[in-house]
């Protein structure tokens, strides 16, 4: 929280030369390019491309060295979640809590592929309303690719299944988010105004979502089972021994313990004035300290790559920010409506969400919030831009491989664990149709609420 009011409090940009512009951009799309066709490593990709815009903006002097930490520290707490929950579910994962939660599951619905399916998209939505999305899907990718391997089911059409469903519930609450953090505090939004507005919309993404993967996934998993096979299936699940890979039950207890608490604080870090990475690090501790046995190990299975990664985009995307290129699209877009709402409401949405998957939405929320505040004072009610920018900026993660971190995270866990790729078209036909009609589906809510009055209005 403090993080993000600091860099909302930081003196504006000044808008570059054009040409600066356009090289700036040039680079970042030469890099997104790079990482598309996959001739390098995708952390590789982002940190050459970071390095380069880090030279040319020495080199004309766009800006000091001392800025690149800048552009780093409104985003510093996504690392701490990251390195805190991947350090707490190599500890949970190692006292066979994952394995006995997977073959709870796995028991609940019998294995069968349609009920699994539909169960974990649930249980993904609900997991990342009260996580947040990192912290979900670290968890649900280690459940996911246990379950899989105990059932011989293809692991890409549950695991994308979860990263889809993520950014839906990324929307539902005030802290579920990290968008929604920063435009409900520069906005002033209560928190039950997101269970009001944001949360049945929520809802509606998911549906959504699960038809589409559904339709996508028609012929990967066995959704029409015979009763012989689900016989078979049961037969087989009889033999599954959920206290396996159990050690100590001691040890499955204490790490039960910490996890829960651990989702606790999540959920109640912003009443107790803490940050999401201070959550996840003192979670870490704890495992480490009262169920940890190898500690080098765990810290070794934090996922570096991830990180890394997001580094070299974090830089790459202030740096196209600093020379005021995403800035002055963002105004293009907001002209051309004519400060007129049902043309607004489109072109806020539809920039918003397209912008989010190819640069992260969390510089674009942050470089569109002073320019939907800069319009609040004219004839244009601003209460529905800020809910369309909240939705359409977590929906855009679904566009493509790089869009939101739960994409990330799913498509590393397939490759890492399971040896399986996943290449931008396969996930362009998946995620950006699903994308498209979540965010049409967005504009006409709140288009709808407006006009029906279900928007409160803002202090």
């Amino acid at each position: 929280m403090l993080l993000f009011a600091s860099a909302l409090q930081d003196t504006p940009v000044e808008p570059a030369a054009a040409w600066i512009m356009l090289l700036f951009a040039a680079v970042m799309m030469a890099t997104y390019v790079g990482v598309a066709v996959e001739r390098f490593h995708k952390t590789v990709a982002a940190l050459c491309g970071a390095a380069v815009l880090i030279v040319l903006g020495i080199a004309l002097d766009l800006f000091e060295y001392p800025k690149i930490y800048d552009f780093l520290k409104e985003d510093l707490n996504i690392f701490g979640v990251i390195i805190g929950t991947g350090i707490l579910v190599d500890v949970v994962g190692k006292s066979g809590l994952f394995h006995f939660l997977g073959m709870w599951i796995v028991r609940l619905t019998d294995g069968k592929a349609s009920t699994l399916f539909l169960t974990l998209c649930v249980v993904t939505f609900l997991f990342v309303s009260v996580l947040t999305i990192v912290p979900a899907m670290l968890i649900l990718s280690s459940l996911v690719l246990v379950i899989c391997r105990s059932l011989d089911y293809k692991p890409m059409p549950l695991l994308l299944s979860v990263a889809i469903c993520a950014n839906s519930g990324a929307i539902a609450t005030f802290a579920s988010g990290l968008p929604n953090i920063m435009i409900g505090t520069a906005a002033g939004i209560p928190y039950m105004h997101f269970l009001q507005i944001a949360l049945p919309y929520a809802a509606v993404s998911l549906v959504i979502a699960i038809a589409g993967l559904r339709f996508f996934f028609r012929d990967d998993l066995p959704w029409k089972q015979s009763t012989d096979e689900l016989t078979a299936l049961r037969e087989q699940i009889d033999t599954f021994d959920p206290w396996a890979l159990v050690e100590d039950r001691k040890v499955l207890l204490r790490s039960a313990t910490i996890l829960i608490l651990t989702v606790i604080g999540f959920a109640l870090a912003q009443q107790l004035g803490v940050g999401m990475d201070f959550v996840a690090m003192v979670g870490a501790t704890a495992a480490l300290l009262f169920a940890g046995k190898g500690v080098e190990d765990a810290i070794h299975k934090v996922n570096w790559t991830v990180i890394l990664f997001f580094m070299g985009l974090f830089v790459i995307i202030g740096c196209v920010k600093q020379t005021g290129a995403l800035g002055w699209v963002a105004e293009q877009v907001i002209h051309l409506s004519g400060n007129r709402l049902e043309l607004l409401l489109p072109l806020l949405g539809g920039f918003s969400a397209v912008a989010s998957s190819i640069v992260d939405n969390i510089p674009v929320a942050a470089t569109l919030i002073p320019i939907v505040q800069d319009i609040s004072g004219g004839n244009v009610p601003v209460e529905p831009l800020w809910w369309v920018l909240i939705i359409c900026c977590n929906l855009g993660g679904n566009g493509t491989p790089i869009g939101s971190i739960s994409c990330v995270i799913a498509i590393y866990a397939l490759k890492r664990e399971a040896g399986v790729h996943v290449g931008w078209g396969t996930f362009l036909k998946l995620g950006g149709a699903i994308m498209v009609i979540q965010v049409i589906g967005a504009i006409l809510y709140v288009m709808l609420a407006y006009n029906m009055g279900w928007i409160p209005t803002l202090d």
